[in-house]
């Protein structure tokens, strides 16, 4: 018998794959999510605003990095934080995926809405306002079924109220979930709850149903004769409650249960072992059917040995790093176009911007990046036993300012190298001066001396203001102007000071600036009366841990916690008094030393 062609397996002994399979009359079927249940979900169920509200957060959260110059960056993002453009871009992120639709609305003070938006017309501060609205606060009108137009599947108008029109040039939309056949919603998608429904209701009740077993956890069953020969009977009853008050009573006084020879009594408990299994495999489908992982919505910690969860949260970024350029980026270049003007009053096609990297890593993470770049840098320069360089030393220089730029190692660098000028653009005297500073590759080599003990320091340059200061707040006596330093590195262990490298901070001259302000605290420090200044250098603090890894320094103390000694006889002066110095610190180039094991007989005040 002729079965006829067919592209699945079949089995005729089993019945899989023919009309008598029990999967044969599945069917897909959509059950719409009106926007007042959309609405619900979001007020009412914490997994469903999170799913909701995440995703828009995340990828707004680090916002962007303008490409253009100084006083150019500095307009935009004021230009920015006047319309407060990424609190209202997260908004329309956010209506868009709880309805399936929203737009950003353009207003430039034009007399008529419904004309087009002319970019190149727009002024200085001629932006006025842009304003959120979801897909149920504006409609969009037919679509544009003409294929020869560049608007080909867009609404050819908007209208909000029933009667303002507005040209779609002046309204950017947002789809949440894509629908193929974008006439379903008149040009809008649908809510991302639309397909996690199910997920997100499962996991609910799922949670529900253990809280309302833990009710249940314990019942007591009492067996009592006659019990249904006499239950009909109003006295009967009336002393059985009593009966049973009256065991419990006794059971919580004396933790022992009276009954009657002829009653039992038993307990029946409900056993919860595999429940948090079960709890937990519901959420864990919510949050994949979210397409966010549990450590983000849930913010529980990864399972497993050795989890971490980074590489779920850096995949997960990498995707909202994706849908930023694919979604996000036309949307902001539309509104960029009048945005741009608005704050400069032209547009620069210099100008453009990238989104700011998503997976922020930690100090350290930074400090050895820097580290080794430094180290591959001075490897092409042929600082490191290769002569000749492997290229000119100007195009080095100025790739690693624009890389250590880029990656705003080097807070201020921009502005310096505008100030003192690159490397490419210094005369030739400059340059001499520059190379008499680097050691020639044989002459490092013949200093790889002998490890001995290490002491770095930096002076303090403007002595005579932090001396002023310290005078005013009741100090008698302080550290000698020209004793007055920060210690960097202080290494009992004998060590190569070769391997210690080079401060990469500061000016040309060796100088380091701490800027005003910040963390500041005069406290005692060790055992032998110091009363010190505490700040915080990000600089100093890198550096100092470059020279323990790097030459294997030693450091005596817990921590690094960047100081200034401010005297050893602080007296009876009342520390919770003293206002710290608040002005800047300037520091001079590092001093390497051996160390000096009778520093504490010399010490001196003045």
């Amino acid at each position: 018998m002729f079965l006829g062609v067919r592209d699945r397996l079949v089995n005729l002994v089993t019945s899989m794959g023919t009309a008598k399979d029990k999967s044969s009359a599945a069917a897909w079927y959509v059950n719409e999510l009106d926007p007042a249940q959309a609405l619900a979900a979001y007020r009412g169920d914490w997994i469903a605003r999170k799913v909701i509200d995440i995703p828009a957060f995340d990828m707004v959260r680090e916002r962007r990095n303008w490409q253009a110059g100084p006083d150019e960056i500095e307009k935009l993002e004021a230009e920015e934080a006047r319309l407060q453009l990424w609190p209202k871009l997260a908004r329309a992120i956010k209506l868009a995926r709880l309805y399936g639709g929203s737009a950003l609305i353009l207003g430039t003070g034009d007399t008529d809405p419904s004309q087009p938006l002319r970019p190149e017309s727009v002024s200085e501060g001629r932006l006025e306002f842009i304003h959120v609205a979801s897909r149920y606060e504006i409609a969009a009108g037919q679509l544009e079924r003409d294929p020869a137009s560049p608007r080909w599947g867009e609404p050819v108008s908007y209208t909000m109220g029933g009667t303002l029109t507005l040209h779609p040039s002046r309204v950017i939309p947002f789809i949440g979930a894509d629908v193929p056949d974008l006439t379903v919603g008149q040009g809008w998608g649908e809510s991302v709850l639309q397909a996690i429904d199910d997920a997100v209701k499962n996991a609910g009740l799922a949670a529900g149903g253990i809280a309302q077993l833990l009710q249940e956890a314990k019942v007591d069953v009492f067996k009592i004769p006659d019990f249904m020969a006499n239950v009909g009977d109003e006295a009967y009853r009336t002393k059985v409650l009593e009966r049973i008050a009256l065991a419990n009573q006794a059971k919580s006084i004396s933790n022992a249960l009276v009954m009657d020879a002829a009653e039992e009594w038993n307990q029946k408990q409900i056993s919860f072992t595999q429940l948090p299994e079960v709890l937990r495999l519901y959420l864990q489908i919510a949050a994949g059917a979210a397409d966010i992982p549990a450590t983000r919505l849930l913010g529980q910690s990864p399972d497993g040995l050795n989890a971490t969860g980074e590489s779920d949260l850096r995949n997960y970024y990498d995707r909202l790093a994706a849908e930023q350029e694919v979604y996000v980026r036309p949307r902001l270049e539309r509104v960029d176009e009048v945005l741009i003007r608005s704050a400069l009053g032209a547009r620069p096609p210099e100008v453009h911007f990238a989104f700011a990297p998503l997976w922020q890593i930690s100090e350290k993470e930074k400090a050895d990046i820097f580290k080794t770049k430094a180290d591959g840098a001075r490897a092409i320069a042929g600082t490191g036993g290769m002569s000749p360089p492997l290229m000119p030393l100007e195009a080095l220089s100025d790739g690693l300012v624009n890389a250590m730029i880029e990656d705003g190692h080097l807070p201020g660098l921009e502005a310096a190298i505008e100030e003192y000028g690159k490397l490419s653009e210094q005369d030739g005297e400059d340059k001499d001066a520059q190379a008499a500073l680097t050691p020639p590759a044989e002459e490092l080599a013949a200093n790889d001396a002998a490890p001995r003990t290490l002491y770095v320091q930096r002076k303090l340059l403007n002595a005579a203001e932090f001396i002023e200061w310290a005078k005013a707040q009741g100090f008698a006596t302080t550290t000698p102007a020209e004793d007055l330093h920060v210690t960097v590195a202080f290494s009992r262990a004998p060590v190569d000071w070769m391997k210690a490298g080079e401060a990469w901070t500061g000016d040309r001259d060796g100088k380091l600036t701490v800027n005003p302000g910040g963390a500041r605290l005069v406290e005692k420090l060790g055992d032998k009366g110091a009363v010190v200044l505490l700040f915080n250098s990000s600089e100093l603090s890198w550096r100092h841990e470059a020279i323990r890894r790097d030459a294997g320094a030693s450091w005596d103390f817990p921590e690094y916690q960047p100081h200034v000694t401010i005297t050893y006889a602080g007296g009876d002066i009342d520390l919770s008094k003293v206002e710290p110095y608040r002005g800047k610190l300037v520091f001079g180039p590092e001093i390497f030393e051996e160390i000096d094991e009778d520093w504490t007989g010399k010490l001196r005040e003045a």
